[in-house]
This record gives structure tokens, sequence and C-alpha cells, in this order.
């Protein structure tokens, strides 16, 4: 188990992380909550008609946050010693693959399903939202900061292992022994 602390810029990443989902999670609940958002009524009503499409928005603006929130792990106490109150597990160390493999196979995923995202915008209106009203340009400043979400997640797994591995990315001994 490692006692160094997180670096200063992995802590302000870590929560950073779910403030860059957070836009989304509230434009989707937009959604949810019925305001008016730019599209034409056809395509809302549409998108939304029944509970369980208003579930499935509500579900994965809850997943989202929960995922982005883990990132938090990777910094904190609770990310290297499973906490006490777990029955059977409590206070044991948790091993660095069991978090290093789950959050480098989600920051590949992320950096996948994201990067495409600029491109978008970039075209005409899709599904009924109008042209030149500014809802494109709020759409657009809701969604893109998401795509920093895996190359961010890359950085703290790195980071989290190397201080894990006892190689922190803030010590100037440990990186001047490295051959």
């Amino acid at each position: 188990m490692s006692t160094n602390l997180a670096p200063r810029w992995a802590v302000r990443v870590a929560h950073l992380i779910p403030l860059l989902t957070l836009p989304v999670a509230l434009w989707r609940l937009a959604w949810v909550f019925e305001l008016p958002i730019g599209w034409e009524a056809a395509f809302y009503t549409a998108a939304t008609d029944d509970w369980h499409d208003k579930l499935y928005l509500l579900g994965l603006s809850v997943l989202t946050e929960a995922l982005a929130l883990l990132s938090l792990g990777l910094v904190r106490r609770w990310g290297e010693v499973v906490p006490r109150w777990v029955p059977l597990l409590g206070g044991r160390p948790i091993p660095p693959l069991a978090a290093t493999v789950p959050a480098g196979l989600g920051a590949a995923g992320l950096i996948v399903l994201w990067t495409p995202l600029p491109w978008m915008f970039l075209g005409p209106a899709q599904g009924g939202a109008p042209d030149g009203n500014g809802w494109e340009l709020l759409m657009a400043v809701c969604y893109l900061p998401q795509m920093l979400w895996g190359p961010l997640l890359a950085l703290l797994t790195v980071a989290y292992h190397r201080r894990r591995k006892g190689l922190s990315l803030t010590s100037r001994e440990a990186v001047a022994s490295v051959p």
C-alpha cells in the first residue's frame, strides 16, 4: 500500500472531471422536465413521449455523474484501501491493477466515444434543432467539455499507477532514479 499523497494537479483533475460531465447531465434533465431547449415540438415529443424515455435520460445522467465521481478514487484513500464499513473486505488494500485496468479501459472507451463529437457540431442542425438561434452553441458548450474526460482519466490512471508502484510524478528523487 502506498503512503504517497496524490499530486496536487491530480487532485484538481479528479475534481474537475465530474464538473466536465455536469453540463451534459443538466442538458438531459432539461429534456426530462420538458424545459424548452430549442428543439421543434415534434422532435422533442418523439424523443420523450413516455416515461421510459425520461427514465433513460435521467438514468444516463445519474450514471454519467456517478462514473465521473469514481475518478476521485484515483486520488483518495478509498481508492487504495477498501473502506472499513465494507463487510469482509474493509481495511484491505486494493490491488493497483483492480483500479488501473478498469480506469484505463474506461479512459480508452471515453476517448473513442467522444473524439468524433466536434464533427457533429460542424454540420447542419440535426433532429429539428433550429439553425442560428444559439441552441446549437449552448448544446456544444454543454457537450464538448466531456471530450476531456477520457484524456484526463488516462492521466489520472497513470498517476495512480505510478504512485501505487512507488514512483510519484512529483518526486524528483524517484524520477532521477529511473534508468
